[in-house]
């Protein structure tokens, strides 16, 4: 039996590492949208076989992190700039009625889950501002508003708001990286938002609740959207023609 079962957990440790790591080097930039992904190449990097690479090209596609052309070629999934302010109306949407829902549902161990994730997403910001690596607090940042989800008590609405996160995940890495660029921001205003959140959610005060997270997704918005026009703008190359004499 252990000869069976030997190579399988092989196979799935391989696949999941290269995951992982895969998925850090996405939504970090370190793998630019529109990166090819060749399996022989990773196959060599990773030192494994063809099929843990393919199992886990096959989890980032489900995670909507790389594309599998129909020539059967991967790459790192595009962002589509043009669709961004549709996905923060969304987002700002999804994040007002889940946030709203925790107000008026959670039950008190839900509240005490939402407070553990509050105090892990501190740490990561103290750790961002400290390292200048935004992975971390990603992930928390994730997890906070997942448990507020789930204290809504509405599997669909948190369902389509989970997908919302992940899409949004490599612009979460870039509005980040922007935020800590300011030498005044400091962690706990980072994270004052959440705390706020948190207080009305357990007040169950559905309407301040619902207006804090509209504000978030707002200061966010305006963030991100700042970033997009220092940023993408500022690469842009302009030619006029020149005057006539």
């Amino acid at each position: 039996m252990a000869k069976v079962t030997e190579p399988q957990t092989q196979k799935a440790t391989g696949a999941s590492r290269v995951y992982t790591i895969l998925r850090d080097e996405i939504l970090t930039m370190k793998l630019a949208p529109g990166t090819a992904l060749d399996e022989i190449g990773l196959s060599e990097r990773f030192d494994l076989s063809r099929s843990p690479i393919r199992e886990a090209l096959v989890r980032l596609s489900a995670d909507g992190l790389v594309s599998i052309l129909p020539n059967r070629s991967t790459i790192v999934s595009q962002m589509d700039f043009r669709r961004i302010p549709e996905f923060l109306d969304a987002l700002d949407l999804l994040q007002r009625v889940t946030t709203r829902l925790a107000a008026l549902h959670r039950s008190p161990l839900e509240l005490a889950d939402i407070r553990t994730a509050q105090k892990a997403y501190e740490k990561a910001i103290a750790n961002c501002v400290k390292t200048g690596t935004s992975q971390a607090m990603i992930e928390k940042n994730y997890d906070f508003h997942m448990a507020i989800a789930k204290a809504g008590h509405n599997v669909y609405f948190a369902d389509l708001y989970r997908r919302l996160l992940e899409e949004g995940r490599r612009m979460l890495h870039l509005h980040f990286e922007f935020q800590t660029l300011d030498e005044h921001m400091t962690a706990e205003e980072i994270g004052r938002d959440h705390t706020q959140i948190v207080d009305a959610i357990e007040a169950r005060d559905a309407d301040l609740a619902e207006e804090l997270a509209h504000r978030h997704a707002a200061q966010f918005k305006g963030r991100f959207m700042q970033f997009l026009d220092r940023n993408i703008t500022a690469s842009m190359t302009l030619t006029y023609p020149q005057a006539q004499p």
